[in-house]
């Protein structure tokens, strides 16, 4: 099967190399680039908590100064291998579902433990912090990041991709489904999607791509991109 892959190469590098060895053909489009978002360190100072809903949020921290042992909430997979990387020590991972980390969140931390940090992106799916305050949780949202979707496309991959269009599409995120929707738009290529699986990670973000004809929507969640494969 061809393979399109929409994440960071960094990001999706291991997939790409494991999709190969299946004997698939990986195609490879970075929908978004991330920039540094810098804020005030005092922010950080001492929590007794720690959530990252994306790996981005940890990749643009400073970390150093932080307290590895205490209870460090990750969204799914991919954020705690990276919480894993830069030394957190007591990690509960949600595996790729904001709903299933704030329950993880309220099992394992009461309110009255302290101070929590939540660091993220510009844009987020879920109002996480609000619902958590509204918990009676003590939580402060630090941005530390923000994405611009990728407006620098290579004019042979677009040609190469109208004659052999892949099977399957993975979208990770909002942010990525509205780039895609953008380029697909600016490049014509609507009518090019009718034998293609669109895989994403929520409705949500599926629902952007709805003006689209695919051959079939699924949703997953990371992790799961390999199983995806003998769902089709």
């Amino acid at each position: 099967m061809h393979i399109l892959l929409t994440r960071q190469l960094e990001d999706c590098l291991d997939l790409i190399v494991r999709f190969k060895e299946l004997g698939h053909i990986v195609s490879h489009l970075p929908l978004l680039n991330f920039e540094k978002v810098l804020f005030d360190s005092e922010l950080i100072r001492d929590p007794k908590s720690i959530i990252f809903t994306s790996a981005n949020a940890i990749k643009f921290l400073n970390t150093k100064e932080i307290n590895k042992n205490i209870k460090c909430f990750c969204v799914g997979v991919a954020t705690e291998k990276k919480a894993k990387n830069v030394g957190f020590q007591n990690i509960i991972s949600a595996e790729g579902n904001v709903r299933n980390l704030k329950e993880l969140i309220l099992q394992n931390f009461k309110s009255s433990d302290g101070n929590i940090v939540y660091v993220s992106g510009e844009i987020i799916s879920s109002d996480l912090d609000q619902e958590l305050i509204n918990e009676g949780y003590s939580v402060k949202r630090i941005i530390n990041y923000k994405t611009n979707p990728n407006e620098n496309y290579d004019r042979f991959f677009i040609e190469n991709l109208k004659i052999n269009t892949p099977d399957i599409i993975y979208i990770y995120s909002y942010n990525s489904a509205l780039s895609f929707l953008n380029f697909i738009k600016n490049e014509r290529l609507e009518s090019l999607w009718m034998e293609t699986n669109l895989m994403c990670m929520s409705e949500k973000i599926s629902s952007i791509l709805n003006e689209i004809k695919w051959k079939k929507i699924f949703l997953f969640n990371p992790g799961e991109e390999e199983f995806l494969l003998y769902k089709i």
